[in-house]
């Protein structure tokens, strides 16, 4: 097979999955469409004939772009491979082959060579939802566009993140106050789209995905959409994420934790509903907050009880909750990205550990259902996420552990003693009450690893009776005693 000799037009990316090959996050995604049919549907989405204005200005600037990197490539193979990351000067070239556009901000919003750099004081301009659109569609049907648009002019903040992260909160804000439910759901299906392309044909031209994956998750509603099958969208932009490099992730945790290293995040008490103090920055735990309100209300909405029947009078209870039983919303893709935010956190201890417990996952867990799949595996359980359960959850998890393994040694025992002898099922400790803390350590020093996970059974030398609960209580309550003692000296 004979190689072309023309440059290629793409730089190599290093360190990237190769594009056939799928994880394990992202296998159970549904196909979606390709990147050239996501960009035929934002080219009109809102239904507009071909012929209305919005779509001949559409047209036009998409001809305009492939004019420029037409031209680009003639003049300079320097440019073909810096594809739509030529420099300004080289794209001036183009500029005189294209047509005047706007005036003020909205025409230096435009790049050299038909793209388009949205900033909110650009949005604020457009006139009629038609226009807005428009405008939208061009950036949102190429990743790369979207992740060049809201860029921070502060050296300081641009250091941390790239993207004017108050910059894009404001441009959403300024969509959905001048424009109607139509465009809303314009937007939606836009966003939709954007996803669809970044997982299945990321770009090969740069490594700034991140930059568009930050701004599609600062939209407001971005947990809201769907669909039109009715499955949310989040989990799919969770799984782009889940796709990237190490590099790349981590990159995202440095733009998600940037406000706070700055120490630009008020220490307010945040709003119970958006989890953010009213005027504060974007800081690690309110990305955080994203994640979690995803998990909530699907935890939530897997509790809610059956509606009870007529002649019933008592009320229902919420039902327990397993995960597996939640995988059909894709929720353990969420929580594997809040899995990335609290391994950053650990590292750089941004925010208290307590920050990532789930109220609705403590509440609703069902742990005799989740700890027996925890210990499959491939078992699915909130107990691989630890991070949202809380201490009294957490020592739940561990008693009932603790149970299987008595409950699996004790049939164990059963069985080697039909084999080879009789052996006790109970691990069994005969103790002094004047010497408790010498005996129980001298005979716990004896025993074997797995006679440590038998039922314990406690008996006082020289005192009659049968251990069915009330003797090891007292055997506890005494031996706690006698440790916390200064006799010992363990504790000051």
């Amino acid at each position: 097979m004979v190689e072309s000799s023309e440059p290629s037009r793409k730089r190599p990316r290093v360190g990237r999955r190769p594009r056939h090959s799928q994880s394990p996050a992202s296998s159970s995604m549904r196909p979606m469409v390709t990147r050239s049919q996501a960009q035929a549907l934002t080219l009109r989405p809102g239904d507009e004939p071909p012929s209305t204005a919005a779509g001949v200005e559409m047209e036009e600037s998409r001809k305009r772009k492939v004019g420029c990197m037409a031209s680009m490539r003639a003049e300079s193979p320097e440019c073909a491979e810096a594809g739509c990351e030529a420099t300004v000067g080289s794209a001036g070239n183009c500029d005189s082959q294209q047509e005047d556009g706007g005036e003020g901000d909205s025409e230096d919003a435009e790049s050299s060579h038909g793209d388009i750099i949205l900033t909110s004081s650009y949005i604020g301009e457009l006139q009629g939802d038609q226009e807005l659109v428009a405008k939208l569609g061009l950036v949102f049907s190429d990743p790369c566009t979207l992740a060049r648009s809201f860029p921070q002019t502060n050296p300081e903040l641009a250091a941390q993140c790239p993207v004017d992260v108050e910059d894009v909160r404001r441009a959403y804000a300024c969509i959905k106050a001048k424009t109607t439910d139509k465009a809303m759901r314009d937007l939606q299906l836009l966003t939709v789209n954007a996803v669809a392309m970044m997982s299945l044909d990321p770009c090969d031209e740069h490594d700034n995905q991140m930059n568009a994956v930050l701004i599609l998750l600062l939209n407001p509603s971005i947990t809201e959409y769907t669909h039109d099958d009715s499955t949310f969208l989040l989990p799919e932009l969770c799984s782009v994420i889940l796709n990237q490099p190490s590099e790349q992730k981590s990159l995202l945790m440095r733009y998600f934790a940037a406000a706070d290293h700055l120490g630009l995040v008020q220490s307010s008490t945040p709003d119970a509903a958006s989890g953010r103090a009213e005027g504060d920055r974007m800081g690690f735990m309110q990305y955080a907050n994203i994640f979690q309100s995803f998990v909530t209300r699907e935890t939530n909405r897997a509790a809610k009880p059956v509606a009870p029947q007529p002649s019933s009078v008592s009320e229902t209870m919420p039902k327990k909750v397993c995960l597996h039983s939640l995988s059909g919303c894709s929720l353990p893709l969420v929580a594997q990205c809040l899995a990335l935010m609290n391994s950053y956190n650990t590292t750089h201890g941004i925010v208290p550990h307590s920050a990532f417990y789930n109220d609705a996952v403590n509440e609703h867990i069902d742990t005799k259902e989740e700890v027996p799949r925890f210990r499959m595996p491939k078992g699915v359980s909130f107990c691989n996420y630890p991070f949202l359960l809380s201490p009294t959850t957490k020592s739940e998890v561990i008693r009932i552990e603790s149970m299987i393994h008595m409950r699996t040694e004790l049939q164990d025992s059963f069985f080697r003693a039909m084999f080879s002898g009789v052996t006790c099922p109970y691990l069994v400790l005969e103790v002094r009450r004047e010497s408790l803390v010498r005996d129980t350590l001298y005979q716990l020093d004896l025993k074997m690893s797995q006679d440590l996970r038998k039922q314990l059974k406690v008996r006082f030398v020289g005192e009659e009776g049968v251990d069915e609960g009330g003797v090891q209580k007292e055997f506890f309550q005494l031996i706690v005693r006698d440790v916390f003692s200064s006799k010992y000296g363990i504790f000051k």
